[in-house]
């Protein structure tokens, strides 16, 4: 059985910085994304793929378990790379969270994460799959990668915790909480 590819490969006109997709977001974190329009008719964890507010950061936390079981994964284009950052990202954020730890405190944990600025992006020497990606052109190129992989991640974080803890217990879902330690193709951010 193949993994999970993303339902934006085929997106239209796709703003791309080396090889990873600049995909339009529904966030309310600063940043350079497009910015689609909030949920009205639905709740983020009930978002079906067709709807005209499903973005990127949807489709990872809903792709995350079943793609973690893959060690290869073929990369069809752009919105894959978003696809596969996001997985990694995802990762490295469920390992701040403990067992018994709050939403507060687990909310400190991963924003911490999120919010460092000192994480590489495509083409720097510490990114864990540069043989998957293509660097930005220039510094400019870079910034902008940078903002929006930012951008990305702390709104990859807020909705992350808000699937973790979605039972109102106060506890984190230990469902969730035994991904911890799956690597996606073997690497971590």
């Amino acid at each position: 059985m193949p993994a999970y590819h993303s339902v934006f490969l085929d997106e239209p006109n796709q703003q791309v910085i080396g090889n990873f997709a600049l995909l339009p977001l529904r966030t309310r974190t600063r940043g350079p994304a497009q910015q689609l329009p909030q949920i009205t008719d639905t709740t983020e964890l009930d978002i079906e793929p067709s709807h005209t507010s499903y973005d990127p950061l949807d489709e990872i936390l809903s792709l995350f378990r079943a793609n973690t079981f893959f060690r290869n994964f073929e990369v069809k284009g752009p919105a894959d790379r978003v696809l596969i950052y996001g997985i990694l990202f995802v990762s490295e954020a469920l390992s701040k969270i403990r067992p018994g730890n709050s939403r507060r405190d687990a909310e400190k944990s991963v924003m911490n994460v999120a919010l460092d600025t000192n994480f590489a992006i495509p083409g720097d020497a510490g990114f864990p799959l540069n043989q998957a990606f293509e660097a930005p052109k220039d510094r400019n190129e870079a910034e902008i990668l940078r903002q929006y992989i930012m951008q990305m991640r702390q709104e990859l974080a807020m909705r992350l915790l808000n699937r973790v803890y979605s039972d109102g217990s106060g506890q984190p879902s230990k469902w969730w909480l035994s991904f911890q330690k799956r690597k996606f193709m073997g690497k971590q951010l």
